[in-house]
Parts: C-alpha cells; structure tokens; sequence
C-alpha cells in the first residue's frame, strides 16, 4: 500500500488550478474572434454589407492569432470567412445577372 500512496498526486485548489492556466499565456481571443465573425459572414452571405466586412476581418483576426493557442478556431474562421466572402461575390454576381436579364425582358420596376 505504500507504493500506491507515492503514485497518488494530491488534489490541487482552484486557485492552484486557475495560477497554472492563466500562467502558461494563452491567448484564444484573435481566434474566437475570428470564429464568430466567420459564423457570421457565412449565415449573412445574402446581406453582402454584413458578410463582406466580417469575413474580410474574420480572416484579418485569424492571421492575427496564428500563433496564439486555439489556432483549429482561427482556421475555421478564416475558412469560413473565405467561404463566405466566395459565396457572396456569386450571390451578387446572379443578383446582377438577373436584373439584366429582367431588363432585356422588358420588366419595368
């Protein structure tokens, strides 16, 4: 019994706990960031006033946080910005081709 007593680690504290995350200096903020502004774009590639400017920074913020920890959440986001930027150059691109197509038809508006 006394070798199973030397292998066992005592339990630590919260405050122990808490003083060794916060100490190790990781930053996950430009990665989270990057991750909601990406969700966002991504859902509003319609509104292309909301998705351009979000997923032109979601990609800024991933860049930014490239080397912080949590970077799977900065290349989601910068992914997903890239998606949603593609998505909404081709909604804009259909939007345009159908105005000209409804103008060549004579549709008056």
């Amino acid at each position: 019994m006394d070798e199973e007593e030397k292998n066992v680690e005592p339990i630590k504290s919260s405050d122990e706990v808490k003083t060794e995350t916060t100490q190790t200096g990781e930053r996950k903020g430009f990665n989270i960031t990057a991750l909601i502004l990406g969700i966002i774009s991504l859902i509003s590639f319609c509104a292309w006033y909301i998705s351009l400017p979000s997923g032109i920074i979601a990609i800024i913020f991933s860049i930014a946080g490239k080397k912080d920890a949590g970077r799977g959440m900065g290349v989601a986001g910068m992914v997903m910005g890239i998606i949603a930027i593609v998505l909404t150059i081709l909604w804009l691109v259909f939007l345009g081709s159908m105005i000209m197509a409804l103008n060549e038809a004579g549709y008056t508006y």
